[in-house]
């Protein structure tokens, strides 16, 4: 296939305002630019470290006049202090199996999908979605990306995360999870484990993608620390005062 020439040029456009999706009342307008070519991988790290987040082949930041409720955050690795109730969901979590597979969805991943979103979002646009659109949202990819089983001792699918490797760390594209594991805290241990990985392949940030302070969704975001968020002036610390003081995120805690 040919690859279309761009002359090393990257085109970006605004999208007209949107009803925002994490803010009810509020409109969002975004910046968006098509990740495509051969040199996809490369771009797409780029924009990552420059606060934009990929969907399918886009990647987009959100521009939004009077609003800067959005940032892009990521973990730094090798100084993540995890809290006392991290660690125990960590430890809680050491009988599941994990598997890095290719970017191929599966009927087994779209069961689960459906389920949690019915479970936590029954209202929302990813609840109507249909295998073929999970099919999209997983293999419509440009850049590195794998999906992230995690399975019980019985062999059932427990959790799912999406995830693109980049140059410098993991950027979680979209996790679900069985409802009927709430005491695992699986949001929490796939963000672990990601930490976790990271750190055994000496990268230096997790990505996690926009955090929204005034969203409930968001909120748990902020409980990995030290975690950094894009602004104007660059990558700053979302929060300093937060910082823990217990001993540092190194893999096989």
């Amino acid at each position: 296939m040919r690859q279309r020439p761009n002359n090393g040029k990257q085109f970006f456009f605004a999208t007209a305002p949107m009803p925002c999706p994490y803010l009810p009342g509020r409109v969002e307008r975004r910046l968006v630019t098509e990740i495509s070519g051969r040199n996809a991988q490369a771009t797409h790290d780029l924009l990552s470290q420059a606060g934009f987040r990929r969907s399918h082949g886009i990647a987009y930041a959100p521009v939004c006049e009077r609003c800067t409720a959005c940032a892009s955050v990521r973990i730094i690795v090798d100084r993540f202090h995890p809290g006392r109730s991290q660690r125990r969901v960590w430890m809680a979590n050491q009988d599941l199996r994990v598997e890095e597979r290719p970017a191929q969805a599966t009927e087994e991943q779209y069961g689960l999908f459906a389920a949690y979103q019915q479970t936590r979002h029954g209202g929302g646009e990813m609840a109507r979605m249909d295998f073929f659109d999970y099919q999209a949202l997983v293999e419509d990819t440009p850049v590195d990306t794998v999906v992230v089983e995690f399975r019980l001792p019985n062999g059932a699918l427990a959790g799912v995360c999406v995830t693109d490797r980049m140059a410098d760390g993991y950027s979680a594209v979209y996790s679900f999870y069985r409802g009927t594991l709430a005491r695992r805290s699986l949001g929490t241990y796939m963000v672990l484990w990601l930490v976790d990985e990271a750190c055994r392949r000496r990268l230096p940030y997790v990505y996690l993608g926009f955090w929204v302070g005034d969203c409930t969704k968001m909120a748990y975001k902020a409980r990995f620390q030290p975690l950094e968020a894009y602004t104007p002036e660059g990558w700053r610390a979302l929060d300093p005062d937060d910082a823990k003081t217990t001993a540092p995120f190194r893999a096989g805690w």
